[in-house]
């Protein structure tokens, strides 16, 4: 299957490189690595595999492109018109995007279509903000002067990005850093870097200028650590694990860096009885099993008022077992395989755990039967019922296809357990009730809350964290002003001597 795809796949090659300063180049070792499929274990290319050293050549170009180039002194409408080509070319090349994420992914095709279609949304919404006027008039106290904000270009900067989403949250970091007159170099997870790979093949087709838009290629120890500690470096934006981002904070410190950190979450979606059960229930599906669960907004902490917990565990539990795994090309899957062995086997050992703390496990728990699916790296959906919240399995984040049930039998429990926890990324709750849904929006302590939704993101909406979640926002203007700083200018028409000092 993956063999046939590429060959769908128009000037496809089995070799990538890196892009340093305007030139495609292979990595200073010459080493490569094969990238796989996940759905069968099919190598589908072959690519650079850079070290530190590849880092701190394309940090050099990006650094010369932001000091001395043309980029950041074009005006926004010049830069706009770039990040409008960008735009038009996501939509040309838009099948064939589709197709790369899924192969690297292992994602269903319908959920690569969908995630191409925001991230040409997110190209286009940041060349309007970069035609925007870029700073505001201060009302001076002062006569005779003028005050002003104006809004600069923070400089080089260092853009990692996870294997979840490639391409999409490439394009989170990517459009807003370059609306505002930055250079970029982007790393993407050396396990999925084909559609960032693709990405950068249509800024170059853009004809974006030399040094302003950079790919290095390898992992995070070596590639992406020099992007971290380089004083080179004026900001660092990071998505994925907590560990690394803590890693990433301390290695900031090289030059006090700007940090934009998403970190994860573990992410409570409420259900109340006075809801739309119904829709609840479809819902409660669709915050987890898109992406097998690889999504770190998923609604994997599943908070059932006592009321409805029983037969809504009945009927999710019915509902998660007809789920079709298969070939994301298979326009009838509905979920496709984890990302890899090793995570894999990190579920497992999460599934494991929860049954040593006493979760009930209600459906799944481990690997499917059907032989089809044996290369793949696939794992059933998976239900745990008596869940408390000093479980790990409720206290950490999986990323898996695995939703843990906690009952609670009042308002101020629910609200009480929705915030025990060190993440703050994202919250969903259910209800009819508006003195409810004012309280609860009010109280979660979290950066995205959904109303009687769960899951929903674009781009005029800010996205980041509370708490261990992360530092910093993504999209909307929030985004796009991580990738600025801002300027005080105070002009006086008439100045005079004061006459303080030296008096005679």
């Amino acid at each position: 299957m993956a063999a046939l795809m590429i060959k769908a796949i128009k000037g496809f090659d089995m070799l990538k490189k890196m892009f340093i300063n305007g030139k495609w180049v292979e990595s200073e070792s010459k080493r490569t690595r094969k990238i796989i499929n996940p759905f069968d274990q099919s190598v589908i290319a072959e690519v650079a595999e850079g070290d530190q050293r590849d880092s701190a050549k394309a940090i050099k170009a990006a650094r010369a492109a932001f000091d001395v180039g043309v980029w950041p002194n074009l005006s926004g409408s010049e830069r706009a018109n770039y990040l409008y080509k960008i735009h038009d070319l996501i939509l040309r090349d838009h099948a064939e995007l589709a197709r790369l994420e899924s192969l690297d992914t292992g994602k269903t095709i319908e959920e690569s279509r969908w995630d191409m279609d925001g991230i040409a949304d997110i190209f286009k919404y940041y060349a309007s903000l970069a035609e925007d006027d870029r700073g505001y008039i201060i009302d001076s106290p002062f006569p005779d002067t003028s005050s002003k904000a104006v809004l600069e270009p923070v400089g080089v900067c260092g853009q990692i990005s996870p294997w979840n989403y490639p391409l999409l949250q490439a394009s989170w970091k990517m459009a807003p850093a370059l609306a505002a007159g930055c250079t970029i170099v982007m790393k993407p997870s050396e396990i999925t870097p084909l559609t960032a790979i693709k990405i950068t093949e249509l800024a170059e087709e853009a004809e974006f200028p030399q040094g302003v838009v950079n790919l290095v290629l390898g992992p995070g120890d070596g590639v992406g650590s020099e992007l971290a500690q380089s004083c080179e470096v004026d900001l660092i934006s990071f998505t994925g694990g907590i560990e690394t981002g803590k890693l990433i904070m301390k290695a900031a410190t090289s030059n006090v860096k700007k940090l934009a950190l998403e970190l994860g979450g573990k992410n409570p979606n409420i259900i109340f009885s006075d809801c739309d059960i119904e829709t609840a229930l479809d819902f409660a599906l669709n915050a987890v099993f898109f992406h097998a669960g690889q999504i770190c907004s998923a609604g994997t902490r599943l908070m059932l008022e006592d009321k409805i917990h029983d037969k809504f565990v009945a009927e999710l539990k019915k509902r998660m077992e007809k789920i079709k795994l298969g070939s994301g090309f298979d326009e009838s899957t509905e979920m496709g395989p984890l990302i890899s062995k090793e995570h894999r086997e990190k579920i497992e050992s999460y599934v494991t755990l929860a049954l040593n703390e006493g979760a009930i496990l209600e459906t799944g728990g481990k690997r499917p039967d059907d032989e089809r699916l044996n290369n793949g790296f696939f794992y059933l959906p998976t239900l745990f019922t008596g869940c408390t919240a000093d479980m790990e399995i409720v206290k950490e984040e999986s990323f898996g296809p695995v939703i843990t049930v906690e009952k609670f039998y009042s308002d101020d429990e629910a609200l009480k357990l929705a915030n025990d926890t060190k993440y703050g990324l994202s919250a969903g709750f259910w209800t009819s009730s508006p003195p409810r849904i004012e309280r609860f929006s009010k109280a979660l302590r979290f950066g995205t809350i959904w109303v009687n939704d769960f899951n929903v993101y674009f781009a005029k909406a800010p996205w980041g964290g509370y708490k261990q979640s992360g530092t910093g926002r993504e999209l909307g203007r929030e985004g796009f002003h991580e990738y600025c700083e801002i300027k005080h200018v105070f002009e006086n028409f008439s100045n005079k001597p004061i006459n303080w000092f030296g008096k005679s």
